[in-house]
């Protein structure tokens, strides 16, 4: 047999099966099938093929926290892959993976390997994995143990450790040691809030989780708000949601209200009134939510996957990692990017999603921006779309965002976003029939500024009979329209707003059943939209979702700007 050397073990295990070598990272959530373990994600280069049982090599994941979630899900159902190999650090399916193993007894290994080891194994057809070995076909590669991390515990976290806070602190902090080995960390932190994601029904594993953390007398010990969920709790079962959905998905908010979590029910907690301050460390999941508050306000927190983000808040100690640290928030990589004269705000979800692509594991600095002068809300857009296609935890604006200034190395990779760029990805994400039977805003939630510009864009016009205009925002935000009169202005037009869902969790037959094409202004749910509705999903200006609204159909254009 000939040797390549460069494998290490992350989670330990035996398993064998074919090779699927992944072209690009991927989202477990909103990318991959749990009830068949197939890639969904259409804008994927291998959108369609089956996962389960496989050895599953991709540089790194990205996108959602959820992943860990339909990871778990896909373990407890067998329909997940053998193995996981990684050639970059990885977080969300490992721990995952490690969650499966310490709460489940289910075993998925995981590792990673050196560029020439990974190159090598993806051109095979299958691998067996040992403990000490990779066998595929001709070649061996030896797998060293996991690394020793001599982790500083205080005495404290050694109380937790051993059961003196209850098992489910326990447990918690089990999950915490673990992660902060893998990920490299000699310490943990303390962190002041948090937010957590686990809380969407994105499959059993989330409730099943939940519920064997209450059960063992969980209970949060910071401020900690909860994302979006996956029914609107207090109108469901009016709404005609079946119970064999909505009653687990109810059970699992609720849970996490007994544990003590906020309900606030938002996938953009940085539109809270008492959102984090510059500097403040902090432990949120939900990709978006990170992103932003990393790079818009400056406060720190690592991308947490699901299931972390709840031990955390059980233990209020995170690992010390990422970009909790200084030297890891700086920018490896420059994009100069080409702002056209006059763009309007669809301009920002589509450079984060193109910013993505050209930063899929490394912090950017975006230069070129600073003279569009992007509000919070262009900046949210941006964001979220990055988030889609990116697995960095955060990026920089050049004259924009608060750590600006000086992050990038002189000897940075430096890359371009043109105009033809950005005609090119419009075309990508704007694709679809002209008619349109639904308009989908707030993804993330939609903020108090977007609800009155679309009031604004529908003021005296009729809406089309056969388009539903629906916004998904937190509960604060919809306080605060109907308190100004927004709220009461969207009604007059049309439009419903719902609170506790967003768009990436949503279903029929909240989701309008007859839609066959939807048209959105959020870059995030144009990407993961047809995987999840298994309809058309069309980015448009928020001139498009009025026109889509009031006439029934968008023609398939490129905005003025980029023209």
């Amino acid at each position: 047999m000939s040797s390549v050397t460069g494998a290490r073990s992350i989670l330990p295990g035996t398993a064998e099966g074919p090779v699927v070598a992944l072209g690009e990272p991927l989202s477990f959530w909103g990318g991959v099938d749990p009830a068949t373990g197939a890639i969904i994600d259409v804008h994927h280069p291998q959108h369609g093929v089956p996962l389960g049982g496989a050895v599953l090599m991709m540089s790194s994941s990205r996108g959602s926290c959820t992943g860990s979630g339909v990871l778990l899900d896909l373990a407890l159902s067998g329909r997940a892959p053998a193995a996981l190999l990684f050639r970059e650090s990885e977080d969300v399916l490992t721990l995952g993976a490690l969650v499966a193993a310490e709460m489940f007894d289910r075993t998925i290994p995981v590792l990673r390997l050196s560029p020439d080891a990974y190159a090598a194994i993806a051109q095979r057809p299958s691998a067996r994995i040992g403990l000490d070995a990779i066998e595929a076909g001709d070649l061996a590669i030896p797998v060293e143990p996991p690394t020793a991390v001599a982790l500083s515990l205080t005495e404290h976290d050694h109380a937790m450790l051993e059961g003196h806070d209850g098992p489910a602190v326990a447990q918690a902090m089990r999950i915490v040691c673990a992660m902060a080995r893998q990920q490299g960390a000699s310490d943990l932190v303390d962190v002041t809030r948090g937010h957590v994601d686990g809380c969407i029904y994105a499959s059993p594993a989330n409730l099943a989780f939940a519920e064997a953390m209450e059960q063992l007398g969980a209970r949060v010990r910071i401020p900690t708000t909860m994302n979006a969920i996956s029914v609107d709790l207090d109108n469901w079962q009016r709404q005609g949601v079946p119970p064999a959905f909505g009653t687990p998905a109810a059970r699992l908010a609720e849970a996490y209200v007994r544990m003590g979590c906020r309900p606030s029910f938002t996938c953009a907690p940085y539109l809270l009134a008492d959102a984090p301050r510059f500097g403040e460390t902090i432990a949120w999941s939900e990709s978006n939510a990170v992103i932003y508050a990393n790079s818009v306000i400056g406060a720190r927190t690592a991308k947490h996957p699901d299931f972390l983000d709840l031990c955390i808040a059980l233990t209020g100690r995170a690992p010390l990692a990422g970009v909790y640290l200084g030297r890891n928030r700086r920018a490896r990589r420059v994009i100069d990017v080409a702002l056209p004269p006059g763009a309007g705000e669809a301009v920002w979800p589509l450079i984060g999603y193109l910013a993505g692509h050209a930063a899929p594991d490394a912090i950017p600095l975006l230069r070129g921006l600073a003279t569009g002068h992007p509000t919070p809300d262009d900046l949210k857009a941006l964001c979220a779309a990055f988030g889609t296609t990116s697995a960095a935890p955060m990026l920089h604006i050049e004259g924009v965002t608060p750590e600006a200034e000086g992050i990038a190395d002189d000897d940075a990779p430096r890359s371009a976003i043109t105009k033809d760029d950005l005609a090119a990805g419009w075309r990508r994400l704007n694709a679809g029939p002209e008619a349109v039977e639904l308009v989908a805003i707030g993804s993330p939630h939609a903020s108090l500024g977007e609800c009155r510009a679309l009031a604004d864009a529908l003021i005296g016009r009729a809406r089309h009979p056969n388009v539903a205009v629906i916004v998904t925002a937190g509960r604060e935000v919809i306080a605060g329209a109907e308190t100004e009169g927004t709220l009461s202005r969207l009604r007059a037009v049309g439009v419903e707003i719902l609170p506790d869902l967003c768009w990436c969790s949503i279903s029929r037959p909240v989701f309008p059943p007859a839609t066959r094409t939807v048209l959105t202004n959020s870059g995030k749910y144009a990407h993961y939209g047809p995987g999840l509705s298994d309809c058309a999903v069309r980015l448009g200006t928020l001139e498009d979702c009025a026109e889509a609204a009031v006439t029934g159909r968008v023609p398939v254009r490129l905005p003025p700007w980029l023209t």
